[in-house]
């Protein structure tokens, strides 16, 4: 299509859809009109309350002051993620937002820990990072001389609203409606216009698909078609229900495995999020409300709710005049926090490519090819959570010790193991930090480590260590608690 793009309609709100009007009415809003259509009664899945460091750039680009938006959303902060029983039953360990050690040009820190490890004088990996000890300690800051790294626990319906009220503040037109009917062009297939149930017409030239799992338009309207993960992501429930507060919020999500798959405990300011993510071969509907409502602490504030997912993506993220952003394009478990990283570097990319000239293959072809890379890299991480466990005290988790995996990930864990060797690939958004952090902490141990760490001395390698922990403990010393800072800072 070579029609300038001027109209771009977005269908559906919540996160996605208000996260996209609100970057594109920001910087583009001279030059389009957007028009987003929501409907009251379909309500959004509303459980994506943990975040990661990212989200604080696509706020800078957005110019969101973190104050205000933290009192909107009622969030906490958060360093990383505490998973308990995922190597085996009663294991825990932190994957921390924040460096681990030193590095060298030639050689990564956890060398150096392997060989201080075989020399008996390391300590636990996370010992070595500022961000795990902090978790830890419940501590944390913004001052700009401790420089963590850090994401948001929110309030995700919230977070709509509080981009909504941005959105049309810079001219995003909201109509509220269904969609009874989309037009198509006879020839090119193209998307036209959609009729909603009250008669309305809407046309449009770039269409923004935010209706979440359904798809109304990616799928079925334009067919485009589904690659489906659950082989190596089993897990196609989650039931989620908020309670009451029952103690000081913590900066860390909490990733607990069960039976057959994990839960999550999200504290926010004013209440928590929990929720229970399973696999339906293996635990009934009724079993997992069952097993969440036993394990959750405070009094609850709503019905809990199932919410049924297949992991996996679209064929195409955009296809023809159309582009799907959120749980449209694509779920992958929200095991490490991923889904609103996803829905923003999507509506980022959109920005970057966006098609004032009209819509060209070449675009099109650039933005599925990076957005499929991006989604198989996720995808690998969140596996090798699961394929990394020594569990196999149950059927599920005994499938996914001994599943079959992706053969980009089945290399990277070859080559750790034989060699130690880790690394980040060309845009991917998981670092080496983060993958020794969970590799190390379920127990994945190298064969060998890079011999550069031999020329240091034992006694230097010992004082290295020694250092690095010590200035760590000061700073962490040095913090107030969590929700200490948090009351000062951005209590509602």
């Amino acid at each position: 299509m070579n029609t300038e793009v001027k109209n771009v309609v977005i269908v559906g709100g919540g996160t996605a859809g208000w996260m996209a009007a609100a970057a594109i009415s920001k910087k583009f809003s001279p030059l389009l009109k957007i028009t987003l259509i929501e409907s009251d009664e379909i309500g959004t899945i509303g459980v994506g309350e943990a975040t990661i460091p990212p989200m604080r750039t696509f706020h800078k680009l957005l110019d969101i002051d973190e104050q205000v938006f933290m009192r909107a959303t009622e969030a906490t902060f958060k360093l990383g993620i505490m998973f308990e029983n995922w190597g085996e039953r009663g294991d825990t360990y932190i994957h921390a937002f924040g460096q681990t050690g030193k590095e060298t040009w030639l050689g990564d820190f956890h060398h150096f820990w392997l060989r201080a490890k075989e020399l008996g004088i390391a300590k636990n990996f996370g010992t070595y990072c500022f961000e795990h000890q902090a978790a830890k300690a419940n501590k944390f800051s913004t001052a700009p001389n401790f420089n963590l790294n850090y994401a948001y626990h929110l309030d995700a319906t919230r977070y709509a609203k509080f981009l909504r009220q941005m959105s049309e503040a810079k001219g995003t037109t909201r109509i509220e409606g269904k969609v009874a009917e989309v037009t198509q062009d006879s020839t090119s297939g193209f998307i036209k216009s959609l009729r909603l149930e009250s008669g309305q017409v809407i046309e449009g030239d770039l269409f923004i698909d935010c209706t979440g799992f359904r798809g109304l338009l990616i799928e079925e309207t334009l067919k485009t078609g589904y690659e489906d993960w659950s082989h190596w992501l089993p897990c196609d429930r989650a039931i989620a229900v908020q309670t009451e507060s029952t103690g000081p919020a913590v900066p860390y999500t909490r990733s607990i495995a069960h039976d057959v798959g994990w839960r999550w405990k999200i504290p926010l300011q004013h209440r928590v999020g929990n929720g229970l993510v399973y696999c339906s071969r293996y635990l009934s509907d009724d079993d997992a409300r069952k097993t969440l409502l036993e394990s959750v602490e405070g009094k609850t504030l709503i019905e809990p709710r199932v919410i049924k997912f297949q992991t996996g993506r679209r064929k195409k993220t955009w296809n023809k005049n159309c582009v799907a952003i959120g749980l449209s394009s694509g779920f992958i478990e929200p095991l490490e926090s991923t889904s609103i990283h996803l829905i923003m570097i999507a509506v980022s990319r959109l920005m970057q490519l966006f098609p004032f000239n009209g819509i060209k293959e070449s675009f099109v072809n650039e933005f599925n090819q990076i957005s499929r890379v991006e989604m198989e890299q996720l995808r690998d991480f969140i596996v090798l959570h699961y394929k990394t466990t020594e569990r196999e005290d149950t059927p599920f988790w005994s499938y996914c010790k001994n599943m079959e995996i992706p053969s980009t990930l089945a290399h990277r864990l070859q080559l750790f193991k034989e060699t130690g060797h880790a690394y980040q690939a060309d845009g991917e958004l998981f670092r080496i930090d983060s993958w020794t952090q969970v590799m190390f902490g379920q127990r994945l141990m190298p064969e060998h480590y890079h011999h550069l760490t031999k020329t240091m001395s034992e006694r230097d390698l010992q004082n290295f260590l020694k250092s690095l922990e010590e200035n760590i403990n000061r700073g962490v010393s040095q913090l107030p608690p969590h929700s200490e800072f948090v009351k000062h800072y951005c209590a509602v």
